[in-house]
């Protein structure tokens, strides 16, 4: 950040009094912008025995598989943007179950939701940044062609949790690592 966006001067990079995390300040109004993780919500959209994945159309990751799932906006709930962009990217209608797990993915400032939903109807078909959907039994999974870390734990969890029959919630944090350009992004882009 460079610029104040409530006076457009030139903001600084320090440590704001009673705080103890650098923040970007503007000197001139004195405004503290904060810089927060981003949440991207997505879900496991079910039908029968399968899952709802999408192989991308937009960078990064173009052309992998994944959950629908994409940033939060302002405004609307963590269910809420499930619905909409497993609506948006795979064109399909969910009901939200509850929620299934959490990734934190700290080198990047993000955090991943994944709800467990149904799948209303199977009349998905590709959203704008998607090239196409499908449905996936736990064998036919593209494992290989999986675009982030995060869907791949979150994918193992819910198989996992699926065979012992019965479903609990999950947290984990990634750190960077060899394979790390798997998730140094979002799933959205």
């Amino acid at each position: 950040m460079k610029f104040c966006s409530q006076c457009g001067r030139t903001v600084s990079l320090i440590i704001p009094e009673g705080d103890n995390l650098p923040r970007h300040v503007c000197q001139h109004c004195g405004t503290i912008h904060y810089l927060n993780p981003k949440l991207v919500v997505g879900c496991i959209a079910e039908w029968q025995d399968q899952i709802l994945l999408c192989r991308r159309s937009i960078a990064p990751r173009y052309g992998l598989w994944t959950l629908p799932a994409g940033f939060m906006e302002n405004g609307e709930t963590t269910t809420q943007a499930a619905i909409r962009e497993t609506l948006e990217e795979a064109c399909a209608r969910v009901d939200i179950r509850q929620l299934f797990s959490l990734i934190n993915v700290p080198h990047i400032n993000q955090v991943h939701l994944f709800y467990r939903a149904r799948l209303l109807d199977i009349g998905f078909s590709a959203g704008l940044e998607t090239l196409e959907t499908a449905l996936f039994s736990e064998v036919a999974i593209p494992w290989q062609d999986l675009a982030f870390q995060s869907v791949t734990l979150c994918l193992k969890a819910y198989f996992s949790d699926r065979s012992a029959g019965r479903f609990v919630f999950h947290e984990e944090t990634l750190q960077p690592h060899q394979d790390w350009h798997r998730v140094s992004d979002h799933p959205k882009g």
